[in-house]
């Protein structure tokens, strides 16, 4: 899978701007506040349906337009895909090959991606929510009917949370208990597989990125040593009183230690930074696996917070994963990649082909 083409109007400050992409390296250069970042924000929303800096719609739509507007050629085995995103006041709109009854997940199917950004120490410093999607993003991809469980178990939360507010009586409150912990358990056992499957390459990446073992432990959401059923029935009270679940894979983390350290707490934002790009190159080089095909990695100015050693070895690791990768940088930035790229030039809102 590779994005050969791109287009998007009335996107942040982008009027307009297309892109003929390499398959392999692209670079993106220009100054700050050029509309690098608002670039790579449209390509990312046209796979995830979202906007990976946590913007609302009104502020993605160009001032003075009603809507903004997204099309990707994708190529794939057998044929390509045309991917299009319109959101505004109308709402969002997904189509694929001119079809409307499509979503967000069939956006995810098509267009499978990765974002680096300077935000993406968050991974490693922020809360458990980021990690578990991490987690969830690989199990959509290698677990086959992982949507099915999640939504389940989404739907089997808000019932029993909803039950818990009501204050049901114990017999209905013990079949919303039963709904939950099948589909809790059912979760549970896709994110543990994942991460089955991606361990060996998250060790063997961070011992290429920052030159020391990682630890990577799953915490599953509730105490150990006690079942989940025992949990829920321990903790009813307590759930009753504060209306939510307490125990159960809403609550789990995906746990990381460095140097006989909590992650979070002791390391500097440039090994931060680092951890955080393992985490996404091992997922990225999982998925590529499993899919059998390359997927795109977006970079939003990687050399921030990396001394050029660190940097140097984050963009070897990146171009031998055989990604499709689209890099930003404050300048043409020629030894950002070993080999040659397809470069251009932003300014301003505008979009140039530089090479």
């Amino acid at each position: 899978m590779t994005l050969e083409s791109f287009h998007c109007t009335n996107f942040r400050c982008l009027a307009e701007a297309r892109l003929e992409l390499d398959p392999r390296f692209n670079l993106v250069h220009g100054p700050n506040a050029s509309g690098k970042t608002s670039l790579l924000e449209a390509i990312a929303y046209l796979g995830r349906g979202k906007s990976f800096r946590g913007a609302p719609t009104d502020r993605l739509v160009r001032h003075g337009s009603k809507e903004f507007v997204l099309f990707g050629r994708v190529s794939q085995p057998g044929g390509e895909s045309v991917l299009g995103v319109r959101n505004g006041e109308g709402g969002l709109e997904v189509r694929i090959d001119g079809q409307g009854n499509v979503g967000v997940a069939d956006l995810a199917e098509r267009l499978p991606l990765q974002v680096v950004d300077p935000d993406v120490h968050n991974l490693v410093a922020g809360g458990p929510e980021e990690r578990r999607r991490y987690l969830d993003w690989i199990a959509f991809h290698v677990e086959h009917g992982f949507l099915r469980e999640w939504r389940r178990f989404r739907k089997a939360l808000r019932q029993r949370n909803a039950a818990l507010r009501a204050r049901a009586d114990r017999a209905e409150l013990d079949g919303w208990d039963r709904q939950f912990l099948a589909a809790a358990m059912r979760l549970h056992e896709c994110r543990e597989r994942a991460l089955a499957r991606t361990r060996a390459a998250l060790e063997r990446t961070a011992l290429r990125l920052l030159g020391d073992a990682v630890g990577f432990r799953y915490r599953r959401g509730w105490a150990e040593g006690l079942s989940l059923e025992a949990a829920l029935a321990r903790d009813r009270a307590r759930d009753i009183e504060t209306g939510t679940s307490g125990a159960g894979p809403q609550r789990a983390d995906l746990a990381l230690s460095y140097d006989d350290r909590q992650v979070r707490k002791l390391v500097s934002r440039g090994q931060q930074k680092l951890l955080a790009c393992t985490l996404v190159l091992a997922a990225t080089e999982v998925v590529q696996a499993e899919l059998g095909r390359p997927l795109l990695l977006l970079l939003d100015d990687p050399a921030a917070e990396l001394d050029s050693d660190a940097l140097q070895r984050l963009m070897r690791a990146v171009e031998d994963l055989g990604a499709q990768v689209v890099a930003t940088s404050l300048t043409s930035a020629p030894g950002l990649f070993s080999s040659p790229a397809r470069t251009f030039h932003v300014e301003q809102g505008v979009l140039t082909r530089a090479t």
